[in-house]
């Protein structure tokens, strides 16, 4: 039978061709997905002749770029370059410079006919072979460039990076200390002064009342840059731009400028504004919209005065932000131009709504008509630049004070899986970005049909062509004001389900990326920002994620409330040890909505279950998994229950021992959500809505302060702190 040269040709290009479903069942790819993969990827597979013409284009590139764009390596291991050269060249000798980061130099020869042969290969009857250079093996790590010349005028360059053999790991766990931390959405803070929204202030009020009672970690939604010119749009895992900070986090009073700013002072302690501000604090739920008038408004006030008092008399604190503008370099600027430019188009009109419905003109970043905004408006694009400075400035300082309040660790953040296609992120780097399809999941028991969220994927090879410039810079950006950070759905790093433009998410398929180079830029970054790295790792693990994540030491991340072994809760000492623990997460009911079900009431009042059978099912599985939580609890201790007693209601005693369980566990770090400490139902996110339900803006019902008043959310606490130490904290005699 005649093999499809489009199976090739698929396979050449990471996409795979069949793949496991949530039951273990094997399911074959479309030839139609397949092909609108290919296409979305600019390949021309109209016919069988435009397939094996894309498959010789393929090869073609292969052979006759003489170096990849980068290699990666391991810091102590001679690295080894691959160069394609014809045969025909007939060359004898090469020479090789090698650039370090630091800008020093070495350089050196080698015969030909002594280098390793990897491949051989013929394009269009000219032979060539694939050779290894070998370079010397006490490199630095780094990013590091090497040029090769052959003795017969052909050169190439590649980016080499060197990496270490595995992720940092923070002090207080190289020790064997087991640590915990308190979870937050940042937004949902209250407090007694705050602008209706948590903030940067709010953040160090929270470290300030928790690092006293012994919390390691502060555990952030990602703190990406949404859209100032569309406070409306609000998801922290649909970005602007990962790279960037959301401004809106920014605490007004905290910023320099106010206290020099006689009349911004003066309209904050106005009457209208402080009732204005009471207005914004009073709701359950954040009014982004009124919150950002309030903010930028007086932002808008403040940038003014910097102007006249700082950038005009070239300051000290003038110099300092000219010196942060430069040091973040080209992706800052063009954040920068991207909000002011969705600012002036929003302003003309709704038909605005992000780049892709911009004049044709704007929608590169490097035209003239941009070139010509960024002139026109610098003191626009200013103004975007320094409220960036300013949230880096507020994030900095908070991890500051962490760190000098006690906090070994302090503050961990979160990576989101993509970006907006409407922001930022895809604007500033179009070829890298595909809006021909999107990233999602396939089907699984909750979401029969699969789930498409919208977001763009990168082209692999598009990533590998810009020597991973644009991961490595996401990638520092996130790790500069932390000391722990969350990857997102860590399998990306690995494979994301596409889902071409046009199709339903259950005829997508997996696409690949390059794993081995991925995570050991990842790990290079932890080490040189001191900064521990979480791969959330739930659902289906592909066994090469899994064991590359041991090798670099990535920690797990593990919810007890999916930690069951045939119908039993695990036992705390059989956890991972090298991983993060947590009772629930911002995508999953609160521990009191669990206990009392009302997430499933929830999920079937907005008709999220596919069908009866299946809202019925997870009810059984529920019934089941609450008894079982009480015998966990009762074999390591914390409560006193029989399998015929009812169930207990819930109470502040109950998730103290639930949280204990969570204490005991063998992983490294344990994490609480702050709606457990005292009890809330309401979720944060409920996956698979939108407008159907308030997502990313329910607050936490009480202020911080009232919070860390409470006795019970002490005692639990201290139970936190006695299990950590690997203490037993007596639960059972503390239950009323």
């Amino acid at each position: 039978m005649k093999k499809d040269p489009l199976d090739r040709l698929a396979k050449l290009y990471g996409i795979a061709g069949s793949y496991h479903d949530f039951r273990g069942e094997l399911h074959e790819v479309s030839r139609a997905s397949r092909i609108a993969i290919l296409s979305g990827l600019g390949v021309e597979v109209s016919d069988d002749q435009s397939i094996d013409t894309a498959i010789h284009a393929f090869e073609t590139s292969r052979w006759m770029r003489a170096a990849p764009p980068a290699v990666v390596c391991t810091a102590g291991e001679a690295p080894r370059l691959p160069i394609a050269i014809p045969v025909d060249l007939q060359a004898a000798q090469l020479r090789w410079v090698l650039t370090h980061e630091d800008g020093s130099r070495a350089e050196g020869s080698a015969q030909l006919k002594g280098l390793e042969v990897a491949e051989r290969g013929d394009l269009d009857g000219r032979s060539f072979i694939r050779v290894l250079l070998q370079l010397p093996a006490d490199l630095p790590l780094g990013y590091h460039r090497v040029a090769v010349t052959l003795d017969t005028g052909l050169n190439a360059q590649t980016r080499l990076i060197v990496t270490p053999p595995h992720c940092h790991q923070p002090a207080i766990i190289a020790e064997g200390q087991r640590v915990w931390g308190i979870a937050v959405q940042l937004y949902s803070l209250r407090s007694a002064d705050n602008w209706g929204v948590g903030d940067f202030r709010d953040l160090r009020e929270l470290i300030t009342f928790a690092a006293p009672l012994g919390c390691t970690l502060v555990g952030l939604n990602p703190l990406h840059a949404l859209m100032p010119a569309d406070p409306a749009h609000i998801s922290p895992y649909s970005p602007s731009s990962r790279q960037f900070l959301n401004v809106l986090y920014i605490s007004v009073p905290d910023v320099p400028e106010f206290s020099e700013c006689a009349e911004a002072r003066a309209k904050v302690a106005s009457k209208e504004f402080q009732t204005q501000l009471q207005r914004l604090r009073a709701p359950a739920n954040v009014d982004y919209p009124g919150v950002a008038r309030a903010k930028f408004d007086m932002l808008r006030l403040l940038y003014e005065h910097f102007r006249k008092e700082h950038l005009q008399t070239d300051s000290p604190r003038a110099v300092a932000f000219r010196t942060y503008v430069q040091s973040r370099g080209e992706p800052l600027k063009l954040h920068a131009i991207y909000d002011a430019l969705d600012a002036d188009f929003r302003r003309q009109g709704p038909q605005y709504w992000g780049w892709p419905s911009w004049p044709e003109e704007y929608s590169d970043p490097t035209s003239s008509a941009v070139n010509r905004f960024a002139r026109e408006r610098v003191v626009e694009v200013d103004y975007f630049l320094w409220l960036q400075w300013l949230a880096e400035e507020q994030l900095a300082s908070a991890q500051a004070l962490a760190r000098t309040s006690g906090m070994s660790i302090g503050l961990y953040g979160d990576v989101a899986v993509g970006a907006n296609s409407g922001g930022s992120e895809t604007w500033a780097n179009r070829h890298l970005y595909l809006q021909s399809a999107s990233v999602g999941a396939p089907p699984d028991a909750l979401a029969l049909k699969g789930q498409d969220w919208g977001i763009p994927p990168q082209n692999p090879f598009e990533l590998a062509n810009q020597e991973y410039e644009p991961f490595i810079v996401m990638v520092r950006n996130n790790m500069r004001s932390v000391a722990a950070l969350r990857f997102d759905h860590v399998m990306t790093l690995f494979r994301l389900w596409w889902v071409p433009r046009g199709m339903i998410s259950a005829h997508g398929t997996y696409v690949h990326y390059p794993l081995r180079d991925l995570i050991a830029i990842l790990a290079l970054e932890s080490v040189r920002h001191h900064c521990a790295v979480i791969g959330e790792d739930l659902g289906t693990v592909p066994d090469e994620v899994r064991v590359a994540m041991e090798h670099y030491e990535l920690n797990h991340y593990k919810v007890l409330l999916f930690e069951q072994e045939a119908g039993l809760f695990k036992a705390p000492e059989r956890y991972v040890k090298n991983a993060l623990a947590t009772v629930t997460t911002h995508d999953l009911p609160t521990l009191r909505s669990w206990w009392e079900s009302h997430d499933i009431a929830l999920r079937a009042q907005l008709n999220l279950y596919p069908s009866e059978a299946i809202l019925k099912s997870v009810q059984e599985v529920r019934a089941a998994e609450l008894p079982a939580m009480m015998s966990a609890l009762v074999h390591e201790g914390l409560w006193h229950w029989q399998p015929h007693d009812p169930l207990p209601p819930y109470s502040a005693a109950l998730a103290r021992g639930i949280h204990a369980y969570l204490g005991l566990s063998a992983a490294n770090f344990a994490m609480l959500q702050i709606e457990d400490l005292i009890g809330m139902i309401d979720p944060v996110n409920v996956p698979g809505t939108d407008k159907e339900h308030a997502n990313w803006q329910r607050k936490v019902v009480l202020n911080t302060a009232e919070i860390f008043a409470r006795d019970d959310v002490h005692d639990l606490l201290d139970a936190m702190n006695r299990t950590r130490r690997g203490e037993h904290p007596n639960a059972a005699e503390r239950q009323p």
